[in-house]
């Protein structure tokens, strides 16, 4: 039996920030460390980058802290400024269920915004050595109240030649704290500080498992969190797979992303741990027999599937741990088979990209997502070349003669017709309307066009009668313009920053071409281009802004 995150000892607001971070189940290092810690324990343990050690020492540091105090009662000593980073906002996000406030401090910010930040209080400090000592000399930070001090890659502190100052901190934290060590390798430095500063300190080691990378074409996308829809549509259509296993962190994303996909007419079906067991083998049957052409599932509930033509791994949300990255992308590439996998990566997670390379030593090539007109091109390719194998196959003569009477009894030449009946198939089973081969594609952009729309000024601001706010922007286009109903407006927070950003990121079409947007307490009204009202519509139906589950509709006319 696997232990779960319950077994632990965990709070139940801990084990609900455990589930919205979307880890299903513990590391071995989680599992190894997190009693021991939340008993008082001293702690060494050996573990490596991308093993889930944060959440190790994360967990039961939030855990033993009291939220009422306001002093600083954590500290975590980190070699760089980047894994402070990446650690305080890991921590920070599990501790919002606790209340419990978390701040950076490191090199190159500028010190005078640390001192307001450490002026207001934070119960978890995430810093370099450097750092904290400038803090401690000039009177701004106090270790007094510190119950727990971590060091995080403490042998990498020691090759940077940070022992000295290391030793100063903890020299003044309580002498009755708690003290963590977590260290990638044990080198005698490590194991003479652990014995000067350390009580009776219980060992925990993790030894990373030989990782082989499977020999499968790897690619990672660059995108915004709210374009990963859109991101994923693109790379399905274009690439035309007949299986395609999509992953996701949390059982909810996966629910979500699954509806996403069914209402945009695509053979989708998700597997979570929420599943019962005669349901999860209904959904693997079905994608064993091409019932369905893409599955969408977390790392838990993946475990038990073994199809050996899996075209590709797509992941949704970029794994937490390199070890499940590798997991992931062993689901395609079997029997001999060429496989994909393509990642999609925010700005906020290239530091997991790298771990990933790192640590794998595997090529993964950054590439630019399909535009619309290459998506356009591909799938009336596709259509051409089914048109040109039927020809050759023959057995053609009762659908000739049909041809040849209706030619006789109309004006339109073979080419029309031909044309026609292309242009009723594109629309019909690929949803490829004439506009949509001209549209502007938004995830190319470098993101600078579409920024300066969102963040201009708009000329003119009005107040109207009934307090709604009308923002009058000139719509860049000769064509007719279409007047669209949303269900938000000013009480959900909605700002016109945000409709013209959800629209251009989640449709494609530029910011600019947006028109009028009039904002009423609970709905807005949004000025596009008729040609790509329906569009818009299709893609904006169900999505969110601001958190809310957007409707929308074509307005009624002014009166």
């Amino acid at each position: 039996m696997s232990t779960r995150f319950e077994d632990l000892g965990l709070s139940k607001e801990l084990l609900r920030a455990v589930e919205d971070m979307g880890f299903e189940e513990p590391s071995p290092i989680q599992v190894l460390a997190i009693p021991h810690i939340l008993e008082g324990r001293d702690i060494v343990g050996q573990a490596q980058t991308g093993t889930g050690k944060t959440a190790a020492f994360g967990l039961p540091l939030l855990e033993k802290l009291d939220p009422r105090v306001k002093l600083t009662q954590a500290l975590i000593l980190c070699p760089t400024r980047e894994l402070a980073i990446q650690v305080a906002e890991e921590v920070g996000k599990l501790a919002q269920r606790r209340k419990i406030s978390v701040l950076p401090i490191y090199g190159g910010q500028p010190i005078e915004r640390q001192f307001r930040a450490l002026e207001k209080g934070a119960q978890v400090i995430v810093g370099t050595p450097g750092r904290v000592m400038d803090h401690m000399e000039r009177a701004t930070l106090s270790l007094n109240a510190v119950s727990i001090a971590v060091l995080d890659e403490a042998d990498e502190m020691l090759d940077m030649g940070f022992r000295d100052d290391i030793e100063h901190i903890l020299e003044h934290t309580p002498e009755n704290s708690q003290r963590i060590f977590f260290s990638a390798t044990m080198p005698t430095a490590i194991m003479e500080m652990a014995k000067r500063f350390l009580n009776e300190p219980e060992i925990v080691k993790i030894t990373r498992k030989q990782l082989t990378v499977p020999s499968v074409e790897q690619t990672y996308y660059e995108v915004r969190p709210h374009q990963k829809m859109e991101a994923l549509c693109r790379v399905l259509d274009s690439r035309g797979f007949r299986k395609a296993l999509v992953f996701c962190s949390t059982k909810r994303s996966v629910d979500e992303l699954t509806s996403h996909l069914m209402t945009r007419g695509y053979l989708a079906d998700g597997l979570h741990g929420n599943l019962a067991q005669p349901q999860r083998d209904r959904v693997m049957g079905r994608f064993r027999t091409g019932g369905i052409e893409i599955l969408v599932a977390t790392d838990v509930a993946a475990r038990g599937i073994d199809v050996d033509d899996v075209d590709a791994v797509i992941n949704y949300d970029i794994p937490h741990d390199v070890e499940n990255y590798v997991h992931r992308i062993g689901r395609t590439g079997r029997a001999g088979r060429a496989g994909k996998a393509f990642t999609f990566v925010t700005a906020r997670e290239h530091y997991r990209l790298r771990d990933i390379i790192r640590f794998t030593k595997a090529r993964i090539v950054q590439s630019q997502l399909p535009t619309l007109n290459d998506v356009v091109n591909i799938k009336t390719g596709r259509l051409l070349n089914e048109v040109r194998a039927t020809i050759e196959s023959g057995s053609l003569e009762r659908h000739t003669s049909l041809v040849e009477s209706f030619l006789d009894d109309d004006d339109s030449t073979s080419m029309d017709m031909a044309a026609a009946l292309l242009k009723i198939l594109m629309q019909r089973d690929f949803g490829i309307a004439e506009t949509d081969a001209n549209a502007h594609d938004v995830l190319q952009e470098s993101g600078r066009d579409r920024d300066r729309d969102r963040d201009r000024r708009f000329p003119e601001r009005t107040k109207a009668p009934g307090g709604k706010e009308r923002f009058v922007k000139p719509l860049r286009t000769s064509h007719s313009v279409a007047r669209l109903f949303f269900n938000v407006g000013s009480k959900m927070n909605v700002a016109p920053r945000d409709l013209v950003g959800a629209i251009a990121g989640e449709t494609g079409i530029p910011g600019r071409s947006i028109g009028a947007i009039e904002i009423h307490e609970r709905f807005s009204f949004v000025e596009v281009p008729s040609k790509v009202a329906n569009e818009v519509m299709g893609v904006m139906n169900g999505s969110q802004i601001r958190g809310f589950r957007v409707a929308v509709e074509i307005a009624t006319p002014k009166s």
